[in-house]
């Protein structure tokens, strides 16, 4: 059975993110900035080390974990885990990931498991499960929506049982069947490729929409920021996601 709660509920031992206008940062390639005055950080546990979580935190930070769920990485620790039944198609984006074929649950949960164990173990909060639209990809492998909702839904209950929270990472089109389940979501482009009404459900339950924009797309962040209706927090970032940052005049001010 899945898990429900409201967003704000307390777990112990977790921050619960807030839907509260804030300033977050997403920092995933070097060089990386943690002294900034933010109060959300999403990072990759292999650039940190748990002291460092726990500074974060002892300032008040919340933090979010990345977590590739749909790709295999071959610079990760744990990539000889992998049986190789579930390697798929490389991801023509990033040539060091191949797709993962996530109707094999069996195979692919002891490590996501893991990799959620560790995030807790480390002091995150929460998880940013990325690339969960392996359906809509050449992965290599016959995987339908229904698969993917169903590979979401396994992960949710695990990231919740062990105190995280954990978000959707664009598809925007499962929101409707997410929304009630996960508890934030983290959007790249919603606003330049037009699509920000698509998780707007999220706002709407008062669950926040940590949405970035890029700064190779030409998007007009000052019209992104004008129109954020509650509960959207826009920031501006580099495609490698680097410490640059810009931010939303309004959510500096708070």
């Amino acid at each position: 059975m899945l898990l429900t709660r409201p967003v704000l509920t307390l777990m112990i031992g977790l921050a619960p993110i807030s839907a509260v206008a804030q300033v977050w940062d997403w920092q995933l390639t070097e060089p990386f900035d943690l002294s900034r005055d933010v109060a959300v950080m999403d990072l990759d546990p292999d650039n940190h080390s748990a002291a460092e979580i726990a500074a974060l935190k002892a300032r008040g930070i919340t933090t979010i974990c990345y977590v590739s769920v749909g790709t295999a990485e071959n610079y990760r620790d744990d990539y000889t885990s992998f049986p190789a039944a579930v390697l798929g198609n490389t991801y023509d984006d990033w040539p060091d990931e191949r797709f993962l074929d996530i109707r094999q649950i069996g195979a692919l949960i002891p490590i996501m498991a893991a990799r959620f164990q560790r995030c807790a173990n480390m002091g995150f909060d929460a998880i940013e499960p990325d690339n969960l639209d392996v359906h809509i990809n050449e992965s290599g492998f016959p995987i339908t929506e229904l698969d993917s909702l169903r590979y979401i839904r396994v992960l949710t209950d695990i990231a919740h049982g062990m105190g995280l929270e954990i978000g959707q990472k664009n598809v925007a089109a499962l929101t409707g069947k997410l929304v009630e389940t996960l508890d934030f979501v983290v959007t790249e482009d919603c606003f330049a490729d037009g699509w920000c009404d698509q998780v707007a459900d999220y706002a709407r339950a008062g669950k926040p929409v940590y949405a970035a924009e890029y700064t190779d797309t030409g998007v007009d962040f000052a019209a992104a920021c004008a129109w954020a209706p509650a509960n959207f927090h826009f920031i501006q970032k580099d495609r490698d996601l680097t410490r640059q940052l810009n931010t939303c005049p309004q959510e500096d001010s708070q």
